[in-house]
C-alpha cells in the first residue's frame, strides 16, 4: 500500500527517506518546498508530491491513494491539526514525531471523529514519546496501583534540528506543564527540582512541559505526571526567569527574530554526532501506599531513534489490522516496542 512522508525535505524528514529507502521501502515524499522535494525525490528515486497545508481540500487531494501518513513537517503547532482532519476526512492512517502537549490533546480530541472514519490518529512515534511512553506502560504493568508517575530522559548530545528549535523558541516565555488528579496543570519552569540517576550517575533535574504529561496519562491512567531533564545550576537559575521575561520572549518581534536566526543557523547533528551519541531514559512509579519500581533504557541518539522507531511505527500500522481511534505509541504498539529498536536495552528490571 502507498504511503507519504510528509515534510520529507525537512532534517528529520530526510533521514527518514533515506533510512526508509535503504530499507526497501517506497514512501511518498510530499511537502510543501517543491525545489527540496524534487532534489529528494531525484537522489533517491522515490516518487513525489507537492501541495501545502492550508487548504483542506488541496490536502485532500495531495492524501489521494494514500493509506498512511507520516507526518515530519513542524512547527506541529500549525501543521499538525490540518493534516490529522484532512486525514480523517481522506481516511488516511495518521503518524507524526512531535513532542508537543497541544498536539496530543488535539489528537486525543479527535478520536471519536477518527473511529467513525475508521483511522489511526498516533502522534509521537519518535523520539518524543516512543521511549518514555513505553516506560510508563512497563512502570504500570508492574505496579498496577501507581498514583504518581515520574518519566525523564538524559542525552549526551544537544543540537537540534531546525523544528525542534523553533518548537523550543515557540514555548519560550511560557509555563511549564504537569498533570494532576488528571487534569493538564501550568507548573512553573524551574520549580520541583530533584536529583536523579536517569542511568549514567546522579544529575540535578528539573521539570519539563514534555508530551509525556498528556500522553502518559492516555497510556497508562495514571493521574499525577511529571517528566524531567537534567539541569546545570546556571541554567536552572535561568530557567526560573522565564516567566520574569515571559512577555518579552513571547512578543511577536522576539519570536519572528529567534526563527528568523534559527532557519539561518541550526543545520541539526550531523551523522558522526549522531553515532557518537546515546540517550537513557528513567521512569518511577509510585503508588498511595509508598511503593516504588523504577525502570531505565537505554537508547540510540534522539534524531537516530526517531527514525527507526517512526519506520517501525509506520510498517506496525500498515502490516496490522489495528482498532481506529486515537493512540499513543506504547498503547498501540506495546510496553516492548521500544526493546525491539536498533541500539535499545533495558538497563534494569522494575525494582
Amino acid at each position: 500500500m502507498d504511503w507519504m512522508l510528509y515534510g520529507a525535505n525537512g532534517y528529520t524528514g530526510a533521514l527518514i527517506a533515506r533510512r526508509a529507502k535503504s530499507e526497501g521501502k517506497s514512501p511518498i515524499l510530499a511537502g510543501r518546498n517543491a525545489r527540496a522535494i524534487a532534489a529528494l525525490s531525484e537522489e533517491l528515486q522515490l516518487p513525489s508530491r507537492v501541495f501545502s497545508l492550508e487548504s483542506p481540500a488541496a490536502i485532500e487531494e495531495g492524501l489521494r491513494g494514500v493509506s498512511l501518513v507520516l507526518h515530519c513537517a513542524g512547527p506541529f503547532s500549525t501543521t499538525a491539526l490540518p493534516m490529522m482532519r484532512a486525514c480523517i476526512a481522506a481516511r488516511v492512517h495518521y503518524l507524526d514525531i512531535t513532542g508537543e502537549i497541544a498536539v496530543f490533546e488535539s489528537a486525543h480530541r479527535l478520536d471519536a471523529d477518527a473511529k467513525a472514519a475508521g483511522v489511526i490518529l498516533c502522534p509521537g512515534v519518535g523520539f518524543d514519546v516512543v521511549p518514555t511512553d513505553c516506560v510508563a506502560l512497563m512502570l504500570k504493568q508492574a505496579l498496577p496501583e501507581a498514583a504518581e508517575l515520574s518519566l525523564g530522559f538524559d542525552m549526551t548530545a544537544r543540537n537540534m534540528s531546525k523544528g525542534t528549535a523553533k518548537t523550543f523558541v515557540e514555548g519560550m516565555g511560557r509555563s511549564g506543564m504537569v498533570r494532576r488528579g488528571g487534569r493538564l496543570v501550568e507548573s512553573p519552569i524551574g520549580r520541583g527540582e530533584r536529583r536523579i540517576d536517569f542511568g549514567r550517575g546522579e544529575r540535578l533535574a528539573m521539570p519539563i512541559p514534555w508530551g509525556d504529561v498528556s500522553t502518559a496519562y492516555y497510556t497508562t491512567g495514571i493521574p499525577n505526571i511529571t517528566v524531567f531533564a537534567p539541569v546545570s545550576r546556571r541554567s536552572a537559575a535561568f530557567a526560573r526567569l522565564n516567566s520574569v521575561f515571559a512577555p518579552l520572549l513571547r512578543s511577536d518581534a522576539i519570536q519572528n527574530w529567534l526563527k528568523s536566526w534559527t532557519e539561518k543557523n541550526v543545520k541539526g547533528p550531523d551523522a558522526k554526532t549522531r553515532e557518537a551519541n546515546k540517550c537513557w531514559v528513567w521512569g518511577e512509579a509510585t503508588d498511595a501506599n509508598g511503593r516504588r519500581k523504577t525502570i531505565r533504557i537505554a537508547t540510540l541518539e534522539g534524531y537516530s531513534l526517531t527514525v527507526v522507531a517512526a519506520l517501525a511505527a509506520a510498517e506496525h500500522v500498515l502490516a496490522n489490522k489495528c482498532s481506529p481511534g486515537f493512540w499513543t505509541p506504547a498503547a498501540l504498539m506495546g510496553a516492548d516496542f521500544i526493546l525491539t529498536l536498533p541500539g535499545s536495552s533495558l538497563l534494569n528490571s522494575p525494582q
